[in-house]
């Protein structure tokens, strides 16, 4: 996947060099996750056509998957309006996105209930 560079050089990072990656299902529509991508990895994301986050945590570059084999492959990616936002459309290999082991990071809800698909 090829980016131009006025698309690239209108993604905003924060003071960290970093901005805020939601990961969508193609075949769902399902939010999966969010994760933080330095410029870096946004250029490997798109070169790789695979999630690369910055792991903030242990201060690394994180393919998603790499290790667990949960690994989301880049179909469409876009920016919001503002750049400051990032959305990677994939396809989502394994039983999900979340360190948990359930199909999304979001399945808690303020009220308790249950996401639809169980999260």
């Amino acid at each position: 996947m090829e980016a131009g560079e006025e698309a690239l050089a209108a993604v905003k990072y924060n003071e960290d060099g970093l901005v805020a990656a939601i990961v969508q299902d193609a075949a769902t529509n399902a939010v999966l996750m969010m994760a933080w991508m330095s410029a870096e990895t946004l250029a490997l994301t798109l070169a790789e056509g695979r999630t690369v986050f910055w792991s903030r945590s242990r201060q690394e570059v994180w393919r998603k998957g790499e290790t667990s084999g949960e690994r989301q492959w880049v179909r469409e990616a876009y920016y919001d309006c503002d750049g400051d936002t990032l959305l990677f459309v994939v396809d989502q290999e394994g039983g999900g996105a979340c360190h948990t082991g359930r199909y999304s990071c979001f399945f808690r809800s303020f009220d308790g209930s249950a996401p639809a698909d169980g999260g």
